[in-house]
């Protein structure tokens, strides 16, 4: 027997205003002002502000009630101050990654391939990793080839194009794994004795290298300790990540990040600010706004066609405008409650001043939903007395000292990496001996949480750090 019951569901929907306010928040500072632009341009009833006076500004903004007596909204919400009257700063950028697949792309350029090996270069260059590996195996490469660009070719081809992508500067780069990465950048090198027996080494006894062996290398090789120190030298100067780091000669296409808040001390207490760069001051433009105006003397069809646009343009305008001073709001909010809760460390610049901080903290202070405070941390940056930083890094779990006071494992981490930068390389600390370290130091901390603090930091275990 079917029974129909009635249930009640509340659900909640965004406003339109609402989304562009998310979506802004998630936006760099450059790419604000790039959506700023599409917007003026797009829409005719937004316009930038010139440098009028006062009085002109005001008789310009536009007023909602001349046009439609169902929409209340007060002039003031029409207009957006982005920018204020101080003259505009000029980018304080700095360098985060260098734009490794475009240099590769340019270097491409000079080898004056054919219009079909071209596209197989370009789709191999696609195929590396940030680290500057081809991961893939080349039958794999040949279908992927075949499937994605309808282009028949063979392992053979494929192979050859790689070589000539080997010869690309950063030395090392289009490597399938670190040994032929190494081998390649040897390679490149004046073949003095030390190379060649580094070569050796590479080419013979990988594995042993690998596990640091170093007395079953100098037997197989028949060479001396000092020869085999001298070898290993040269190894230990190679780039294991060639695509982490480009040529100076590619770093006009650095990625320049713009810092989207500034803290500075003053008298001897953070103030935060937040630059203005750019991005213009936004308003209703009245001349395309007069068109409703217009538009009622004429034609009742045509009259309603005209209301429709310019009344759809408005609306979007509208919510345009106030999405910006929400996302304003939203960052301002979220970097003074950071400031507030960090605030020693933004004073003294010391990482064991960072105390544990995650996302609900932040909600907490500010109001905000953890979403929001993870979209205005995700790509936002502030610059400091004593550096540039991701706010993302001022989030961490934290940890109880021996005497019962949290700490962050930001600093956790700083002390881990200066205890392993002080060992002695010849008998380098196990996992054991710094959780040993870290406890004579006041940190209680257990030996699998120091073994992931230290892949984290990218720190090999005590066997991989020896040497001779």
């Amino acid at each position: 027997m079917l029974k129909q019951t009635l249930q009640q569901k509340q659900t909640q929907k965004l406003s339109p205003q609402h989304l562009i306010a998310i979506k802004l928040t998630e936006l760099t500072q450059q790419e604000l002002e790039q959506r700023v632009s599409k917007e003026v341009e797009e829409n005719p009833m937004l316009e930038e502000t010139v440098d009028d006076t006062e009085g002109e500004e005001e008789s310009r903004v536009v007023s909602l009630s001349e046009y439609s007596n169902n929409d209340p909204t007060p002039s003031y919400k029409l207009y957006v101050n982005n920018q204020g009257r101080d003259a505009k700063p000029e980018y304080n950028t700095f360098s985060v990654k260098e734009s490794f697949h475009q240099s590769l792309e340019a270097q491409l350029g000079y080898l004056h391939l054919d219009d079909r090996r071209h596209e197989i270069a370009l789709f191999i260059i696609g195929m590396l990793d940030s680290d500057g590996y081809l991961r893939r195996d080349l039958d794999s490469l040949v279908d992927d080839i075949s499937f994605r660009l309808n282009i028949e070719t063979d392992a053979d081809e494929v192979e050859d194009i790689l070589f000539k992508i080997q010869d690309f500067e950063p030395v090392g780069v289009g490597a399938r794994d670190l040994r032929e990465c190494l081998l390649l950048q040897l390679a490149a090198k004046e073949q003095t004795e030390h190379i060649l027996l580094a070569t050796h080494i590479l080419e013979d006894c990988f594995e042993e290298f690998k596990k640091k062996h170093y007395s079953k290398i100098a037997a197989r090789l028949g060479v001396s300790e000092d020869e085999l120190k001298a070898a290993n030298a040269e190894i230990l100067k190679l780039n294991p990540r060639p695509g982490g780091q480009i040529d100076d000669s590619y770093s006009d296409q650095a990625q320049q990040v713009v810092p989207d808040f500034l803290v500075e001390l003053k008298d001897g207490e953070p103030v935060m600010s937040m630059p203005r760069y750019s991005i213009p001051e936004l308003r209703i433009n009245k001349r395309y706004a007069d068109i409703l105006l217009d538009a009622a003397t004429k034609s009742p069809r045509e009259s309603r066609e005209a209301t429709l646009f310019v009344k759809q343009k408005l609306d979007s305008a509208k919510w345009f405008i106030e999405a910006i001073k929400q996302r304003h709001h939203t960052l301002e909010s979220t970097m003074n409650a950071i400031l507030d809760f960090q605030h020693d460390f933004f004073t003294e610049g010391d990482d064991t001043k960072l105390k544990p901080m995650v996302l609900k903290n932040i909600a907490e202070k500010t109001g905000l939903d953890i979403s929001t405070v993870s979209r205005v941390v995700s790509s936002k940056y502030v610059q400091t007395h004593f550096g540039i930083f991701p706010l993302k890094s001022f989030f961490s779990e934290g940890l109880v000292s021996n005497e019962g006071e949290e700490v962050s494992t930001r600093e956790i981490k700083t002390i881990l990496t200066d205890s392993i930068g002080e060992e002695d390389k010849r008998k380098p600390l196990t996992d054991e001996e710094l959780v040993a370290v870290l406890d004579k130091k006041g940190y209680k901390v257990a030996r699998r949480t120091v073994a992931k603090y230290r892949d984290q930091l990218n720190i090999p275990i005590a066997r991989l750090r020896k040497e001779l």
